[in-house]
């Protein structure tokens, strides 16, 4: 089809065969879904994908030993946040408005209102202690509108300003 990406088409093989996605999800493209148990993924509203997530139904590690592959269902509430290249593993829940950090492996189920980060991944913290940890850091740190974006034209004097101030600490965009 013109003006559609591959993975863009993968995406909606991947719906025609039965995986579940809420509304106002993003960042689902730059994932890597399990085609070919995808109808046992289940996807809530709202939720954010960063990239090279893999999401997996299933796990061939004793398939060659002993003639079967584990499958199971995994489903990602309501308004979570999955970090870059984390792997969520069969037979997982992810509970709602949960934070999972990238580079993690989900092997077990996370409760809700959580953040949750590691190989494997444990919960670290309440989702209420995070962002109370967060704002202070704002406080404490540059930031910055987001004109100080590429989707709002950042300018090379804007860059250069960004870079000074985040030399040797983080900032914040809003």
């Amino acid at each position: 089809m013109k003006g559609i990406s591959n993975e863009q088409l993968s995406l909606n093989a991947n719906i025609a065969a039965g995986l579940k996605v809420g509304e106002n999800c993003s960042g689902l493209i730059g994932c890597t879904i399990d085609h070919g148990h995808c109808w046992l993924i289940e996807i809530g509203d709202n939720v954010v994908f960063a990239p090279q997530v893999y999401l997996l139904a299933h796990d061939t590690s004793t398939k060659r030993s002993l003639g079967y592959t584990k499958i199971g269902k995994v489903k990602i509430g309501d308004n979570c946040f999955i970090g870059a290249r984390a792997l969520i593993m069969p037979n997982v829940s992810i509970g709602n408005n949960t934070i999972i950090g990238a580079g993690s492996i989900v092997t077990k189920s996370i409760p809700a209102n959580v953040v949750a980060a590691g190989n494997p991944a444990k919960v670290i913290s309440s989702i209420a202690e995070y962002e109370k940890r967060i704002k202070k850091l704002i406080e404490d740190s540059p930031t910055y509108e987001k004109e100080y974006t590429m989707s709002h034209n950042i300018n090379d004097i804007m860059k250069q300003k960004m870079c000074k101030d985040l030399d040797s600490l983080s900032g914040f965009v809003r």
